[in-house]
């Protein structure tokens, strides 16, 4: 397969449930990824429940990170989707793990493309 993208994603689980209702917060983490990533920030979004939780994507010019969170449970569940060379979506996690404070985080690394041949095969 011929590697076009990056995708990783995060479980947090006993997170701490003030951060994961911060909607402020949210918004700064997910810019302090991108950097940390060394991707291009095209814009954030975020949105806060009532009565709790958020979830927030930031667009990036080499794809997106997301996040929904579950301040009631201590979890998070995040994507962090890349393509370029130039860009390391591992290097998100520190940040991530930084404001969210997760007892427990796992970490599932795809690769996303397409077959060496060029052909799609069904």
């Amino acid at each position: 397969m011929k590697q076009l993208g990056k995708h990783i994603i995060l479980e947090l689980w006993g997170c701490e449930s003030q951060a994961l209702d911060d909607q402020p917060g949210i918004e700064k983490m997910l810019v302090n990824a991108v950097k940390a990533c060394g991707a291009t920030l095209i814009c954030v979004k975020t949105h806060k429940f009532s009565p709790q939780g958020v979830t927030g994507v930031a667009v990036l010019s080499e794809s997106h990170i997301s996040i929904h969170t579950w301040p009631e449970l201590g979890y998070a569940a995040m994507d962090v989707f890349t393509c370029g060379e130039h860009v390391k979506p591992e290097d998100t996690i520190p940040e991530i793990e930084k404001f969210l404070k997760p007892e427990k985080t796992e970490v599932m690394d795809i690769k996303r493309g397409i077959i060496d041949d060029g052909e799609v095969k069904e």
